[in-house]
This record gives C-alpha cells, sequence and structure tokens, in this order.
C-alpha cells in the first residue's frame, strides 16, 4: 500500500494527478468523435501544427494559449480549403500542412537560445509542474467540451455515419465537421501546455481506440475511454515516480500499452467466437437509430 500511496502524498504529484485526470476526460470526449471520424492524422497534425503559434507566442513574451490557438486556427482553416480542391486529397493536404507548419515552428524556435529545452517542452510538457490555474482552465475546457458535444450530438453521430444522409436530415455536415475540428482544437489547446502535444494526443486516440471494441453505443465509447485515460494517468505516475522516468511519456506509454492489450483480447476473444467486435460504423449506426 505504500507503493501505492506515497506518491500522491507529495503535493505537485496531486496536482499532476489531477491535470491528468482533467486532461483524460477532455480528451475522451474530443477524443471518441476523432476515432470515429477516421481524424487521427488530423489530431496528429493539428498538436504539432500548434509550434509556430507557440514558439512566436514564447520569443516576443505573450500568452502561449493565444498563440497555440491562433496557430490551431490557422491548420483548421488550411486544411478545410485545401480539401475542397478536387485534385488533393485530404490526407495530401494534412500532411503538407502538418510538415510545413512543424518546419516554421522549429525555425522560429531555433531563434531561441534554449532550442531544444523550448522544443522538448512543447513535445513532452512537464505533468509535474501543473498549477492550480491550469486546473482551473482544464475544468473550464472540460465543461465546454462536454456541453459542444452534447449540443452537437445527433449532427455528429450522422457525420460519422453517413455525410449524405445528415445532409438529408438538414443537419448541415459541413457545419458539424467544423464544430468539430473546434472541439478537437479546444482539446489539444487547452491541454498541451500542461502536457505537452506527445501525452495529448496520445490520450485523444489510444483510449478511445481501446474501448471500441469493448462498446456498442457512442457515450460508452466515452465512458470507457476516460475510465481507461485515468487509469493510464495513475499508472503512469506510479511507475514514474518509482522508476524515475518521464511522467508525461509514461502516462502515454501506459496509454497505448492499455490499447495494445485490447486489441490482443478482442482478437483472441473474436477468433474463438466469445464477441464481435463492434466497427466503428456500426458503434455510429446504433446511435443513429433515432434519426431514420
Amino acid at each position: 500500500m505504500e507503493w501505492l500511496v506515497e506518491p500522491f502524498e507529495v503535493t505537485f504529484v496531486q496536482r499532476a494527478l489531477w491535470g491528468g485526470i482533467l486532461v483524460s476526460l477532455i480528451c475522451a470526449v474530443a477524443g471518441t468523435w476523432v476515432v470515429l471520424r477516421g481524424m487521427a492524422f488530423l489530431g496528429d497534425a493539428m498538436s504539432h501544427g500548434m509550434l509556430p503559434g507557440v514558439a512566436t507566442a514564447s520569443l516576443l513574451g505573450g500568452n502561449l494559449l493565444l498563440g497555440a490557438a491562433a496557430s490551431a486556427g490557422v491548420m483548421a482553416l488550411g486544411v478545410t480549403v485545401l480539401s475542397r480542391s478536387p485534385r488533393l486529397s485530404q490526407d495530401t493536404s494534412i500532411g503538407l500542412l502538418f510538415v510545413g507548419m512543424l518546419s516554421l515552428g522549429v525555425v522560429i524556435v531555433s531563434r531561441s537560445q534554449s532550442f531544444a529545452v523550448d522544443l522538448t517542452a512543447f513535445l513532452f510538457g512537464d505533468v509535474l509542474a501543473v498549477r492550480e490555474q491550469d486546473l482551473v482552465h482544464l475544468a473550464v475546457a472540460l465543461g465546454i467540451a462536454l456541453t459542444v458535444s452534447f449540443a452537437g450530438h445527433r449532427s455528429f453521430v450522422a457525420l460519422v455515419f453517413d455525410e449524405r444522409k445528415a445532409r438529408t436530415l438538414g443537419l448541415r455536415p459541413r457545419l458539424a465537421h467544423a464544430v468539430l475540428l473546434g472541439l478537437v482544437t479546444l482539446a489539444i489547446v487547452a491541454s498541451f501546455h500542461v502536457v505537452g502535444t506527445l501525452l495529448v494526443f496520445g490520450l485523444l486516440i489510444a483510449p478511445p481506440a481501446t474501448a471500441l471494441p469493448w462498446a456498442r453505443r457512442i457515450p460508452s465509447i466515452m465512458l470507457g475511454a476516460a475510465l481507461c485515460g485515468v487509469v493510464a494517468t495513475v499508472v503512469g505516475l506510479l511507475l514514474s515516480w518509482h522508476l524515475r522516468t518521464a511522467a508525461g511519456a509514461t502516462i502515454a506509454a501506459v496509454a497505448v500499452l492499455q490499447f495494445l492489450l485490447s486489441a490482443l483480447a478482442a482478437g483472441a476473444l473474436n477468433r474463438t467466437g466469445g464477441m464481435t467486435p463492434p466497427a466503428p460504423v456500426a458503434a455510429a449506426r446504433t446511435d443513429c437509430e433515432p434519426l431514420s
């Protein structure tokens, strides 16, 4: 018991725990839609595409959150505009913007005297340095994420299931997609300065993907993702404390390990006929039934 309790008796670890839990809940809400919509690459691109705004704000002594939000907004707008080109696929557009924004960010950061430190902090964050003010910001972001997800639930489900059906039902899929991009941006921007883009993307993708084979409804996937994220945070902090490893990277590694174990277990049960894992479309279809 002492092995389990000792780390969480320290004040900064307690704040790290609450910060990780709040990030896990935010990412569970946004990440579920990212996984079901097949937007993982976009989430990765947006999380790293914030670097130019963050670097510029840091060099000018401005607010890092505002810089990150501006950069993420440019990234989302660029993806939306380029995706409308019939000659470019969405993946191509995202890839080009990803490389361009990341390169620009590295160029800007290289102007700093602490190039390596700044870039490492951006990628990996410092979850053990979470402040009470950060917890308040994360709590507000969680409230906004829950409100947006609840208000746009029907439109998001229809968008995931069948964009043409969403248009037929008058649910405005383009607007729903834009709001969904905003939700993902909120999750990334609100969390990156606390835990870095590595942990944000890890918790955005891994927990929903872990819960997906075991849930048949979208709220169940969100709940499972939240639980997986919280467990990854607790276990990651424990391992980090006792093994003296980087806290953020350890949490992300535990989240990915959960996904691998879940995929192996689901595959084994499927081969023995013990279960039929629901595909993302099947999960969306179940929540779409009231729309018919």
